[in-house]
């Protein structure tokens, strides 16, 4: 059974799962500290949340790609990858309470496409602060 786990294609396989699993309950996550159903939001063309739900997309995929150079166990990698994602979340509330003029929330689902790509931005460069913690 060892020399199963230890096949390449199987380790790449094993890995692209948990993402993609971990990915689908993160955005859950996302969706429910926002006040706006984002892929509701992203059907009717609001290019805003579509923005800031890319860069949630791409700061937790580039986290992962992190935790995944840097460990080699499937657990350590989905441990490392979810203290990403908090960190990442953290960054989200950050951004919130650093804009006391204007509510995210509410820029980004009135499609304010400036306040979406400032979110976007937001996303990927904390994740690749996070991502070299982790490495």
């Amino acid at each position: 059974m060892d020399q199963f786990w230890e096949n390449q294609y199987i380790q790449i396989a094993a890995y692209y799962s948990v993402v993609i699993l971990c990915m689908v309950v993160f955005l859950a996550i996302f969706e429910l500290v926002t006040k706006y159903k984002n892929w509701e939001e992203i059907k009717n063309g609001n290019v805003a949340v579509a923005m800031a739900t890319g860069g949630k997309i791409f700061g937790v995929a580039n986290i992962f790609r992190h935790t995944i150079e840097a460990h080699n166990s499937l657990l350590f990698m989905i441990g490392w990858g979810v203290y990403g994602f908090v960190l990442l979340l953290a960054g989200y509330f950050i951004f919130e309470f650093l804009t006391p003029k204007f509510r995210i929330d509410e820029e980004i689902q009135k499609n304010n496409r400036a306040v979406g790509l400032i979110s976007m931005i937001i996303s990927i460069g904390l994740s690749y602060v996070i991502g070299a913690g982790i490495s």
